[in-house]
């Protein structure tokens, strides 16, 4: 079947929804199309301790403040996926799932959407599909010889099931601080980092890492370089759980190893640990393959931006993927700013 419609948005989580509710208060006619096929997006894919680094009432999209969640400050994975449940509700958002989008292409005029349910018609699409679903490996030499089990931070859900087993965690960010104080109390927990783990001062949460994004944004637009701010973007939130690891003298970081084996993991000076389970918490990369018929990618992989809009294509945004597509807005409190950017700019481009 064809369609057609003003703007198509690719995604269905809070990057989408931000969108939609943009388009929707400039009377845009608009689709959004989720691959998943509940509401939520990735967070209802989440491991089951993940907590937000802030409070509800700082943790909204636009329009609509999160609501508390009962006995926590910081909501969980749970908390989050009822509220964007309720949030396309609320503002009756055109959603349409389980959508599979195969590729966006240039037709006369018009962006052509093709999907595995038919083909859409627009002059203007936002890509809000979210990094989850793309997540990064390293190529650490022996990665393919181990034989225990290798998994990536999407597939991690909870600690009881490597219950008294050899775990390595990978990874000195949040998402690895996270799941390494998860496994700290069932488990033989090794958690091994880059470079020693920053923590931010224990009062310091989401808000501040969005106020520092947002300086370091403005500074840089400005042609400044003392983009100032409380914190890097890479230190680790100390949410009530990793504090209590951390304090208990559970989170105690290992220097990055140099290869794996057999059996476990190798250091460069010959040092070996044996290990049952690698956790890597290594990271996610924009997952963009659907605008690959648009070549819009240069040399290094990186599509080029002016705010949120290509530069390549300008009937092509690009919301929530980090800070070049707006600051901080692949967070929930940060990705409102851009996709009122972009609504706006669709609707210029429109007339």
């Amino acid at each position: 079947m064809t369609h057609s419609t003003q703007v198509v948005v690719i995604g269905g989580g809070q990057a989408g929804l931000a969108a939609g509710y943009h388009l929707r208060r400039l009377a845009i006619d608009f689709v959004i199309l989720d691959a998943q096929t509940e509401p939520g997006g990735a967070w209802q894919h989440a491991w089951d301790s993940l907590r937000l680094f802030s409070p509800a009432n700082y943790s909204s999209l636009p329009g609509r403040l999160m609501p508390r969640q009962a006995g926590e400050e910081y909501p969980d994975a749970a908390h989050v996926v009822e509220y964007l449940r309720d949030y396309e509700k609320r503002y009756e958002l055109p959603l349409q799932r389980p959508v599979r989008v195969l590729g966006v292409h240039r037709d006369e005029g018009t962006l052509r959407v093709e999907t595995d349910s038919g083909t859409w018609h627009a002059r203007a699409v936002i890509s809000a599909t979210g990094t989850w679903w793309r997540p990064f490996l390293p190529a650490v030499p022996g990665r393919g010889d181990f034989g225990g089990r290798q998994l990536h931070t999407v597939e991690y859900r909870r600690s009881l099931d490597f219950a008294d087993r050899r775990v390595i965690v990978v990874g000195g960010g949040n998402s690895g601080a996270q799941i390494a104080a998860d496994l700290a109390y069932d488990t033989h927990l090794t958690w091994v980092t880059q470079r020693p783990p920053r923590y931010l001062a224990d009062d310091i949460d989401g808000r501040a890492l969005f106020d520092t994004a947002t300086a370091r944004r403005r500074a840089l637009d400005e042609g400044r370089t003392d983009t100032g701010g409380v914190a890097s973007l890479g230190d680790i939130v100390a949410v009530p759980p990793v504090r209590a690891a951390r304090d208990h003298g559970l989170l105690k970081a290992a220097p990055m190893f140099a290869r794996l084996v057999p059996d476990g993991v190798e250091w460069s000076d010959g040092t070996r640990m044996e290990a049952d389970a690698i956790v890597w918490c290594t990271g996610f990369r924009p997952a963009l393959s659907h605008l690959a018929p648009l070549k819009l990618r240069g040399r290094r992989g990186h599509i080029a931006t002016i705010g949120t809009q290509a530069m390549d294509e300008p009937r092509v945004h690009l919301l929530g993927y980090g800070d070049w597509t707006g600051p901080a807005s692949a967070t929930l409190i940060g990705v409102g700013r851009p996709a009122r950017e972009a609504a706006r700019g669709i609707a210029a481009l429109l007339g």
